[in-house]
């Protein structure tokens, strides 16, 4: 995932999103680190709308 990249680039904090976004510290720090197995599409809904996204692929790294 690129919500890393994408706060850097927006200067914006883990903390910052998390409120925006209605979910946990916890919870963005885990999706930040790409420490999810699998993730949750709501948690991805709620990242993507906080952070003004409306194409999800823009938080996704594909190899």
């Amino acid at each position: 995932m690129r919500i890393k990249e994408i706060l850097d680039e927006r200067k914006m904090t883990q903390k910052e999103l998390a409120a925006a976004s209605g979910l946990t510290e916890a919870t963005i720090s885990m999706l930040v680190k790409n420490k999810r197995d699998t993730v949750n599409r709501q948690h991805i809904a709620q990242v993507a709308k906080a952070l003004d996204i409306t194409d999800f692929n823009m938080l996704f790294k594909f190899n």
